[in-house]
């Protein structure tokens, strides 16, 4: 089997295969449950950064397509629901990214899910309570802690959820695979849900030239976290960069770790969502959509 890599126009590597690798293992249900609902729609975000109304557009397509791997839903920061508002023309599932003090008015918006940053010295905890009163009814809240600072929190400091960035527009936002390993571990460890975001644009780990730093896979990450909740270490499948090993671990995944490790890794946020499809059919990790089903 020959394996190599196509440069997309963010200057990410994307997975490419010269034989059908779908026909050499097949895909099954367990592996397309890992996948199942995975990746939130982040098209006003960097790089990509689509304006208002074709990140609109673009999600409104993806919801007519009803591709599994993606969550449809669509994620704002709340400084912008005006903006959204104006060119709304349909019924959206919502991610809340607040990037204002206070949640402001929804103005009947559904949303799913709040993520936040915390102020210094401000524990996960800490920000659920002081939102707790002006979170939209059954949205749940992730409050993003850098990884590599996550292994100090005591088990009772990180509230509803956890939010890492594994990466972003310079070499020093990405976190070592021994940061985000650890991370994933304490939430595996003491049973607290975590989205991702940032710098996750490919399946499997490889090396930006541009950037000079190694970009962390989805795909490794999702193995990562099903090997943290059968107590293994994360740590070696975040580093592996050999695609057949990969896909063979995620075949090779039992139906309740899937499901454990779905229900912790939540999803995370990519700012197209093409590419990670791309990606997981070339593997053969997942079959063509057939377009009848939303996640």
């Amino acid at each position: 089997m020959s394996t190599g890599m196509n440069m997309d126009a963010d200057g990410d590597t994307g997975v490419s295969t010269g034989t059908d690798m779908a026909g050499e293992a097949g895909t099954g249900p367990v592996a397309e449950a890992l996948f199942r609902g995975l990746v939130d729609d982040a098209g006003l975000f960097p790089p990509t950064a689509l304006p208002m109304a074709e990140a609109l557009a673009r999600h409104r397509g993806d919801l007519a397509a009803g591709e599994p791997v993606l969550t449809h839903r669509f994620l704002c920061p709340a400084g912008r629901l005006a903006e959204l508002h104006e060119r709304l023309t349909f019924p959206i599932r919502l991610g809340l990214i607040l990037d204002t003090p206070q949640v402001p008015p929804l103005d009947g918006l559904a949303v799913e899910l709040v993520e936040t940053r915390r102020a210094p010295g401000e524990t996960p905890a800490e920000v659920s309570a002081r939102l707790a009163d002006g979170l939209p009814d059954g949205a749940r809240l992730f409050v993003e802690v850098p990884p590599g600072e996550v292994a100090s929190l005591s088990p009772g400091a990180a509230g509803s959820g956890l939010k890492f960035r594994c990466g972003g527009l310079t070499a020093d936002a990405f976190p070592s695979a021994e940061d985000l390993g650890s991370a994933i571990s304490y939430c595996a460890g003491h049973g607290v849900p975590f989205k991702a975001t940032a710098g996750l644009h490919n399946a499997v780990r490889h090396f930006d030239p541009s950037l000079g730093v190694d970009r962390h896979g989805f795909l490794n990450l999702v193995l990562a976290v099903c090997a943290a909740v059968e107590g293994r270490d994360p740590v070696p499948v975040l580093k592996l960069t050999d695609v057949g090993e990969l896909v063979r671990l995620a075949h090779a995944v039992p139906d309740d770790t899937a499901g454990r490790a779905r229900e912790l890794l939540v999803s995370y946020g990519s700012c197209s969502t093409s590419t990670p499809v791309e990606d997981l059919l070339a593997l053969g990790l997942i079959g063509q959509s057939t377009g009848t089903e939303n996640v």
